[in-house]
């Protein structure tokens, strides 16, 4: 698989760039460059290797859900800038 200047065309139309004819040249050579590059994966021999989805082991460090208290109105409105009837007062968004 290759890249040509005409699918180099599609992606900057598709990100809304104006390309030269010269970065047109330069961006193809160079994805090009990557493919080959990705292509020798295919050389090598993976099928002893085991899939993962990470190179070390990783465990899940959240917390346990768990129900307690929650914070009463009282102390919830201590730091409110403005509380009208135990709720947060904000300034009116639409008029």
């Amino acid at each position: 698989m290759s890249i040509t200047i005409k699918d180099v065309e599609h992606v900057a139309n598709l990100a809304r760039l104006e390309l030269s004819d010269e970065e047109k040249g330069k961006f193809t050579e160079q994805l090009n460059a990557i493919l080959k590059y990705a292509e020798k994966l295919n050389e090598l021999d993976t099928e002893q290797v085991e899939p993962t989805t990470h190179v070390l082991p990783i465990t899940n460090v959240m917390r346990d859900d768990t129900t307690r208290e929650s914070v009463g109105v009282e102390k919830a409105m201590l730091n409110a800038p403005d509380e009208e009837d135990g709720q947060f007062r904000v300034p009116a968004v639409l008029e």
